[in-house]
């Protein structure tokens, strides 16, 4: 969906609801709460800022947005918002013609997208990560989940065999920007037969049939291929490609001998999800609202937030603009700020060790 540019001029306002109305809204416990946020650090606003922040990216962030800027109000009333959110396609651009001050995103930049803010400084930009993705919302950066036949008695996969469902001979896989040669591999560890991975009887010698959505065009790479292939772009020689995922999870439907990848709005009555481990020594966690906010589903994702780095002298990219940007990155990953988050209703709060990792690249 297409948002319209939005120029947005905060007011000041009360704080309204209380800790238990946040979560009677965000559909969660408070003992999950009580765990995840409260060990966060305070936001304490530090000198007194002006000006506006002008941030370009996903449309599907804007909600979230909305509330971390209105947070941010209270504390810095003279800083103000302009946003131009059409989608995250459009984020790494805001930044490359110096028409943005922050991209907003709901997935890690492409490998090509680092160069846009690298000729301008000679740095890449810097990458934030400010809430996990949704549990079961498309397009807000939502958990995979991997789904197979009713049929099917298979109740779980570890990452290391989705790789061997999905991937393929390789050399190795990108990283950002980094070429990894050790996670190369040979066919000997690809999985094409339900047999390989431990079903019997008529199953046994039966083929798998990998479906998923069209590769990303030259120069992306996928959450999943990230993930589950360490980057790889050496696929299934005869995965089904679906660009749209209600029909792919229909035909999987229809097929015993499917397997399938997406998130999880899009099940159906003929299919199931799988419980996930890291590896065979790892437990198998199944995807829910509670192990997306904990993180221990191993395929839960994230949104960020970048912005153009110091220049190599240890000055602002902007001086003018940067002090804004990491005092509203602080507010962003502070206990108030992942309070909005949980409330926003569809992106989870992020875990205090992933803040902590944050906050160290804002120091």
């Amino acid at each position: 969906m297409k948002l319209p540019t939005m120029v947005t001029h905060h007011r000041s306002s009360s704080r309204t609801l209380s800790l238990f109305a946040g979560l009677t809204l965000a559909g969660m416990t408070a003992p999950m709460w009580a765990q995840s946020v409260p060990s966060l650090p305070e936001y304490k606003p530090g000198a007194k800022l002006a000006g506006v922040i002008r941030s370009w990216g996903s449309d599907q962030m804007g909600p979230l947005m909305k509330r971390w800027e209105d947070g941010f109000h209270r504390y810095q009333p003279d800083v103000y918002f302009s946003d131009t959110l059409k989608g995250t396609a459009t984020a790494q651009f805001g930044l490359h013609e110096w028409v943005a001050d922050i991209a907003v995103s709901t997935r890690k930049i492409y490998p090509y997208e680092f160069y846009g803010v690298y000729r301008r400084s000679l740095l890449y930009p810097v990458e934030i990560a400010v809430a996990t993705g949704s549990y079961n919302v498309p397009h807000k950066a939502a958990a995979i989940a991997v789904f197979v036949n009713r049929e099917n008695p298979l109740a779980k996969l570890t990452v290391n065999q989705l790789d061997g469902i999905y991937g393929a001979h390789r050399t190795g896989g990108w990283q950002d920007l980094n070429w990894h040669s050790e996670i190369a591999r040979g066919t000997e560890q690809d999985i094409r037969t339900w047999g390989q991975l431990g079903l019997k009887g008529d199953w046994a010698d039966k083929p798998i049939h990998a479906y998923g959505p069209p590769g990303i065009y030259p120069g992306g790479i996928s959450f999943f291929q990230t993930r589950v292939m360490g980057g790889a772009d050496s696929w299934n020689e005869s995965l089904l490609e679906y660009d749209d995922r209600a029909k792919m999870m229909d035909a999987l439907s229809h097929d015993r001998y499917g397997i399938a990848y997406t998130s999880l709005n899009y099940q159906t009555q003929q299919t199931k999800p799988l419980a996930l481990a890291e590896n065979d020594a790892g437990a198998f966690v199944e995807l829910t609202r509670k192990t997306t906010t904990d993180r221990t589903y191993p395929l839960v994702r994230t949104a960020y937030i970048y912005f153009s780095p110091d220049r190599p002298d240890g000055s602002p990219a902007d001086p003018k603009v940067e002090p804004k940007i990491r005092e509203f990155l602080r507010y962003v990953l502070s206990r108030q700020g992942q309070e909005d988050a949980l409330r926003e209703g569809d992106f989870l709060p992020l875990t205090p060790q992933l803040v902590a990792e944050q906050l160290r690249k804002l120091e």
